[in-house]
This record gives structure tokens, C-alpha cells and sequence, in this order.
């Protein structure tokens, strides 16, 4: 079958036959890997946040609980979060490429504003105000949650197509 042909998906359950298009099948496929991929690092990445995030906190406390010093102390665990905005983005993208379903797509979305938006905001106004400070550790969580949820569900996905091969 040629890249631009169209393949005919039969539904037993109902009987109804589909056409589906099968163009750009060499970049779905990249791009369904991409996202994988992407994900495991993101998962990765969120792992070594949490360690920067306690190693800020106490190299702060060695130094004297002081404003410069928190700059420094919290410099690589604010780079990184940065960096994981950018992955964020790029989950998104590959999400959209790879057409992995509109939940995912959801979800990437989402994880896109919790951590180049929320994050940013609570960790602005949790040096006035500590609760928010504390929401800034739950945000996080709930991002690793979801990039965990989504890593599980491309893997399930995964396993689901090589069966029915």
C-alpha cells in the first residue's frame, strides 16, 4: 500500500467498514516514539527536580536562610524547571503529530500550563506566602502524576498494537 492510500477498517461490533487514511504514516510513527521517549525523559527529569528541590531547601539552610543564598541554592531546580516546560512543549507537539487520542492531547495541554504557568506563579508567590509555596510541591506532583499517567497509557497502547498484529 502506497503512503497516500486509503486502508479499510472494518468494526466486527457493528459492521460498518471505515476508510482510514494511512498518509503520513512514517511521521505518526516518529512521532508516536518521540512521545514516548519524551515522556520517560520528562518522568526522568521530574525525579531529579524533586532531589534539586530538597538540596536547595537544606544547602539554604546551611547558608543561613538568606535571600542571595536562595538564589543560588534554588538556581539548578529553577533551570530545570525551565527546561521540563520546554519537554512539556514538546510532548504537546508530538502529542498532536502522533495523533495519540483526545485525552492525552488533553492532558499534554495540561501539563504544558501546570508547569510553564502554574508552577511559575506559585513559586512567585510563595516567597511572600508559604501555602503557596506548598502548592507549588503539590503542582509538581500532580505533573509527575500526569506525565506518569500519560507515559503508562502510550506504553499500554504500545502493547495493545504489537497484540493485535
Amino acid at each position: 500500500m502506497a503512503e497516500n492510500d486509503v486502508a479499510v477498517q472494518q468494526d466486527a461490533a457493528y459492521g460498518t467498514r471505515t476508510a482510514v487514511s494511512t498518509s503520513g504514516g512514517a511521521l505518526r510513527t516518529w512521532a508516536t516514539a518521540g512521545y514516548r521517549w519524551l515522556l520517560l525523559v520528562f518522568l526522568l527529569a521530574g525525579a531529579v527536580q524533586i532531589f534539586l528541590a530538597g538540596l536547595g531547601v537544606f544547602r539554604l539552610q546551611d547558608n543561613g536562610l538568606e535571600a542571595p543564598a536562595g538564589d543560588s541554592a534554588f538556581a539548578p531546580h529553577r533551570a530545570l524547571g525551565f527546561a521540563m516546560a520546554g519537554i512539556a512543549l514538546l510532548i504537546l507537539v508530538s502529542a498532536l503529530a502522533a495523533r495519540v487520542g483526545a485525552r492525552a492531547i488533553i492532558l499534554s495541554a495540561v501539563l504544558v500550563l501546570l508547569i510553564s504557568i502554574v508552577q511559575s506563579l506559585l513559586a512567585g508567590l510563595g516567597e511572600d506566602t508559604a501555602v503557596y509555596g506548598g502548592l507549588h510541591a503539590l503542582d509538581g506532583l500532580l505533573i509527575i502524576g500526569i506525565a506518569g499517567y500519560l507515559y503508562g497509557s502510550a506504553i499500554a497502547s504500545r502493547r495493545g498494537a504489537g497484540k493485535r498484529r
